[in-house]
């Protein structure tokens, strides 16, 4: 059975995968200072309270937090006597080329997210991942990570707003009822909202432009499906994308150890 985390800068998702579907998968903060233990404890509750018994014997990282690695590591030693597949790192395989400048270090879950894309849709794609930060993922006719683009999230977005101008609350992302807002609240939320419906769009029709041929828009992300709702942004939403090509990326190792 295997278990595949995705530790992203705000949350960390834990997902148990018996070869053909997922049995369960749970969320829960990013902290680096959580221990093995305090993970097993956590874990292991979970899965008792959803009668889950099952035998982890396999275990894949990907990890936006190099400092939470160690106590991951830990926790699949100590407790289901496993070394772990760790994206990223050279005894990781990708059963996809990363073409980007020598010496230049590409986020794991971005790796992850191009596997699973090109597993799911194939190749010419741009990835649209609506996270701690938003970021474009562009994926090559046969598979490979060539570059992409990378802007603030938007809730971070929000949060500087308010952190830096003393009269601006915070606000919750939501879909405006018009363009013009007439109170603080609601020209906050419709300059983000429309302010990211354009820039996906204008950032993907530049990269459609660059690339000189037709691609596949697939997003994911919490906040993916709100802004797919006035407009049509993508042409398909994948939830659990991540998870998914860590699933791809542990069956690929297997095949090739």
């Amino acid at each position: 059975m295997l278990l595949a985390v995705d530790c992203g800068n705000t949350n960390t998702v834990f997902a148990i995968w018996d070869g053909e579907r997922f049995l369960a998968s749970w969320r829960t903060s990013t902290e680096w200072q959580r221990t093995a233990d305090q993970y097993y404890v956590w874990l292991s509750t979970l899965m008792r309270l959803q009668n889950l018994e099952v035998q982890i014997t396999d275990m894949i990282v990907s990890s936006t937090v190099p400092r939470v690695v160690f106590n991951l590591r830990v926790l699949a030693d100590r407790y289901f006597n496993t070394r772990p597949l760790v994206v990223g790192k050279p005894d990781c395989l990708l059963p996809v080329d990363v073409r980007v400048d020598e010496g230049t270090a590409v986020g794991p879950d971005r790796l992850v997210n191009t596997v699973a894309g090109h597993d799911l849709y194939g190749g010419d794609l741009i990835m649209v991942d609506f996270g701690t930060a938003t970021t474009f993922d562009v994926v090559d006719t046969d598979g490979a990570y060539i570059g992409g683009v990378i802007s603030p999230g938007v809730n971070l977005s929000l949060e500087a707003l308010h952190q830096a101008a003393a009269a601006l609350p915070h606000v919750d992302i939501s879909k405006p009822q018009a363009v013009i807002g007439t109170n603080t609240v609601a020209c906050m939320q419709s300059g983000v909202f429309w302010g990211y419906i354009g820039l996906v769009r204008e950032i993907c029709a530049r990269i459609k432009a660059e690339r000189a041929r037709d691609m596949r828009v697939i997003s994911t992300g919490g906040l993916a499906p709100l802004f797919q709702q006035s407009e049509a942004l993508f042409d398909a939403f994948e939830d659990d994308l991540t998870i998914h090509g860590l699933t791809v990326i542990h069956q690929f190792n297997k095949d090739n150890a």
